[in-house]
């Protein structure tokens, strides 16, 4: 900031500038804007909900809601109550100045597309400004991000590459990735390497963007369904990292069979045993149901107990319902309790699906083409741009 025209000044002015207000730009000026939305919708009687507290909700007697999801300044309504939706908005234009931009089809980035049949959310001008920024739009595409006989390496020896070319890159698929869990495993992966990038390191980044030339417009399908439960697949590559030998952990959320959240993440320790590393990743799991079940609450959406986490270890589901294994089992004596409390409280019940059925795959590590596309196609991705 700089000192206004025709203010006279001497060598020792020692006052500073006191804001009334917050200026768009400074760091503070993201929490001064919610605080002051946060009271203003707190004032029509909407509560902010505790599990998601950029989410405020306003229930009515007959039943009906109205909903606000806010991101900085970008605000989306929705619910089912469309006279209160439309007064909503005259009361936050008298308030704020906004722009109505009408039924939602695009949002940060994301394109929301609907049908009878469901809604579709897809990032696919993104995707393709981003292919032709790195000058890929005629690269030849193909069909997996990463081929399953790679493996990378913090020090693989091979050539350091420009730093911020690779980590604006891999910033951009960290973006990309919240409507695109087929890249979630593989951008985690480039994005250990974020310090001393190589060559290797930046030929999966490259590979990752020629799978995108090949599916651009792939994105997250949410259909139409009369099931009303919460179902979790959690899975782990054990030992799968060759630079400290960690797992990756890996789970999917589905909410009336559709895919909500997932997560690909390295372990924080080394695992000593495959059950071991499963055992962590039911963890991560069982967490994440308890958050949607808190949040599903918090919208008083009738749900179906209990949940059901699917696991393909018998090892680890034989751990969590039995409490005989003390001596094996006492280095994961935390996670242990905290998933029998759950099974015995009837929140969570632990099933066994097989390999080929694991969902959660695809989270964890590379797989051959035909894997990979069924696994896709579980996850409920389509591509609407290619539908006839």
């Amino acid at each position: 900031m700089d000192i206004p025209a025709g203010l006279e000044t001497t060598t020792n002015f020692n006052k500073v500038y006191r804001l009334r207000k917050s200026l768009y730009g400074l760091k503070q000026s993201p929490r001064a804007w919610f605080e002051r939305f946060t009271k203003v919708v707190k004032g029509y009687r909407f509560v902010q909900c505790q599990s998601d507290h950029t989410l405020f909700v306003k229930h009515f007697p007959e039943g009906k809601l109205t909903i606000i999801i806010v991101y900085v300044d970008d605000i989306i309504l929705t619910g089912d109550h469309e006279e209160k939706i439309d007064l909503l908005k005259k009361l936050l234009t008298k308030e704020f100045e906004i722009k109505d931009l009408g039924n939602l089809k695009y949002f940060l980035g994301m394109e929301i597309a609907r049908s009878k049949k469901g809604i579709a959310v897809s990032q696919r001008k993104y995707v393709l400004d981003l292919l032709n920024e790195t000058g890929m739009l005629g690269c030849k595409p193909t069909e997996t991000p990463m081929d399953t006989t790679v493996k990378l390496e913090e020090s693989d020896g091979s050539v350091p590459v420009d730093k911020g070319r690779y980590q604006r890159l891999v910033g951009k698929l960290i973006y990309l990735s919240h409507t695109r869990p087929d890249i979630g495993f593989f951008v985690s992966v480039v994005s250990q390497f974020m310090n001393n990038p190589t060559e290797n390191h930046m030929t999966v980044v490259i590979r990752i963007l020629r799978y995108l030339k090949m599916t651009p417009g792939n994105g997250l399908f949410f259909q139409r369904t009369t099931k009303k439960e919460i179902e979790i697949f959690s899975n782990a590559d054990w030992a799968g990292s060759l630079t400290d030998r960690r797992s990756t952990s890996g789970y999917c959320s589905f909410v009336w069979g559709n895919l909500v959240t997932w997560r690909s993440k390295k372990q924080s320790m080394v695992a000593r045993s495959s059950a071991e590393a499963e055992f962590r990743a039911m963890t991560q799991g069982i967490c994440e149901g308890i958050w949607l079940n808190r949040l599903l609450e918090e919208l008083r959406v009738p749900l179906k107990h209990p949940m059901v986490l699917y696991c393909d270890n018998q090892a680890a589901i034989s751990i969590a319902k039995n409490p005989v294994h003390h001596d094996r089992t006492k280095h994961v004596e935390i996670d242990r309790h905290f998933i029998k409390e759950k099974i015995e409280e009837g929140v969570f019940k632990v099933s066994y699906t097989p390999t080929n059925c694991q969902t959660t795959d695809i989270l964890t590590k590379a797989l051959a083409r035909v894997n990979f596309e069924d696994l896709t196609e579980k996850l409920g991705m389509i591509n609407i741009y290619n539908a006839a």
